[in-house]
């Protein structure tokens, strides 16, 4: 089995997808019939999607952990105002936590 797909509910889609755009993930704007418009990246093949908050949520669940590999790490955290881990060597590599604008914990793990 394989993931191919994740998506993340936002009351924010736009800014949260500019936020993981740093990160080198390129997104396009859309809806599949009619579905609400959102924003849909691929990430190795696997299709990351941000959509709107559903009618019956009140604010974004931020219990969901991302994890990217990124090229060089330092880069990649440069100017961001929540890094909640900093970056420091592990049995993982060299990896630091940051927090997205909801308050989602995201990993980022220097390509080794």
């Amino acid at each position: 089995m394989i993931l191919n797909l994740l998506v993340i509910r936002s009351a924010m889609p736009k800014a949260l997808s500019e936020w993981y755009a740093r990160f080198g993930l390129v997104f396009d704007y859309h809806r599949h019939g009619n579905g609400p418009m959102h924003y849909s990246a691929k990430v190795k093949g696997v299709t990351l999607e941000i959509y709107p908050l559903k009618r019956t949520q009140t604010e974004a669940d931020t219990s969901l952990r991302l994890g990217f590999e990124v090229e060089i790490l330092e880069e990649a955290i440069a100017g961001l105002p929540d890094i909640v881990q900093a970056p420091q060597r592990s049995e993982w590599g060299y990896r630091a936590v940051v927090a997205d604008p909801e308050g989602r914990r995201v990993e980022l793990v220097e390509h080794e």
